[in-house]
């Protein structure tokens, strides 16, 4: 199966994206905001089968990693990790030096990816204009979400 690199993803298939997060079961909130970087993979036929992005705080120091996701059927393969460093390296080179994220299921594929459970307050106070953050806040989800933090480096 052959797979696309990753690409910036354009705004024309940003409904495209939303219905892939949705059948995966990830937040859709705010994709088509300015502040949100994403990126996908896509397969021969032009169809995403991974995801992945970011959305940084107003100071530029912090990055929320969100829309991490690939396909079931290419699951497996090292592909989200590999969307996963994308995101991470694109947080680095713009300037970030904290990765932040939400994730409830997925811990041990952060943790091997260098992340730390870290207080939903305190990725709140780093990103707290951020889609996600206003909409756990609006919602009244943020406490029952579990975050992730890691620190950047220059090269991710």
């Amino acid at each position: 199966m052959v797979v696309v690199p990753i690409s910036h993803l354009h705004e024309t298939d940003v409904d495209a994206l939303r219905g892939f997060l949705t059948d995966v079961d990830l937040t859709v909130a705010g994709l088509d905001e300015p502040a949100v970087h994403l990126w996908v993979e896509r397969d021969e036929h032009g169809e995403i089968v991974g995801s992945t992005g970011i959305e940084l705080s107003a100071d530029g120091r912090h990055a929320l990693v969100r829309s991490v996701a690939v396909a079931p059927g290419h699951r497996g393969s090292g592909r989200g990790a590999r969307l996963a460093e994308h995101a991470l390296a694109e947080a680095a080179a713009r300037g970030a030096t904290r990765a932040w994220l939400f994730s409830r299921r997925s811990g041990p594929f952060w943790q091997g990816l260098g992340f730390s459970r870290a207080e939903c307050s305190e990725l709140a106070a780093s990103l707290p204009d951020t889609q996600q953050v206003r909409l756990f806040a609006r919602t009244g989800r943020l406490d029952h979400e579990v975050a992730w933090s890691r620190p950047l480096s220059a090269g991710g």
